[in-house]
């Protein structure tokens, strides 16, 4: 039975289909933008059409950006023989956040998963080999721990290694303030191998 309006439901709708969004959380976002002064609704509705027709991918690094080169790529000081491999932009992002990376990225847009149809080629993985046409010192693997992850960081390294390219992979283990009852066997292995001394 339908509680609302035609009108109603169907942003609703649209707003449940949005990942991440559940059932009560798109009614909530629903009534919110039914609610806001018109001029805050096309001021959304604005952003989102321009975002959608005006974002395109870097150049270079195949990030998300409006412009040719992200900002990363255009900075004269960051360390463009340093490649970062992350799987999306939202990574990137995350790393950014640290503050403490100053060389450059490259954004694969997904990993290898065969389960789901995404093959090598589905990735921006001829972009990265182009790329290491230039000078490059090391390219820093940093996919995510999954099964998806290490697979992509596999295929990765046999391209790479035979260039003669330093390649590495990011560390991972046990995160801060975790119980280590808690914590699958795998993730406490990659953490005993990647032991540092103290």
């Amino acid at each position: 039975m339908d509680y609302y309006s035609g009108q109603i439901n169907k942003l609703i709708e649209a707003l449940g289909s949005l990942p991440g969004i559940g059932a009560k959380t798109a009614q909530r976002l629903a009534f919110h933008i039914v609610n806001m002064p018109e001029e805050d609704v096309k001021r959304l509705a604005s952003a989102m059409t321009e975002a959608k027709s005006g974002v395109r991918y870097c150049k270079c690094c195949c990030t998300l950006t409006d412009d040719e080169l992200c900002p990363i790529c255009k900075s004269p000081a960051r360390d463009k023989k340093t490649i970062m491999v992350v799987e999306n932009s939202r990574d990137l992002a995350a790393y950014e956040k640290t503050g403490k990376y100053n060389g450059v990225y490259h954004v694969l847009h997904g990993a290898i998963s065969p389960m789901l149809g995404i093959s090598p080629a589905d990735l921006k993985i001829k972009e990265l080999l182009e790329r290491l046409k230039d000078d490059v010192n090391e390219i820093i693997i940093a996919t995510n721990s999954s099964i998806e992850g290490e697979a992509t960081a596999m295929y990765l390294s046999k391209l790479i290694k035979p260039i003669g390219i330093k390649t590495t992979r990011i560390a991972s283990g046990v995160p801060v303030g975790g119980d280590l009852e808690y914590i699958d066997e795998v993730t406490l292995l990659r953490a005993l191998d990647g032991r540092t001394e103290l």
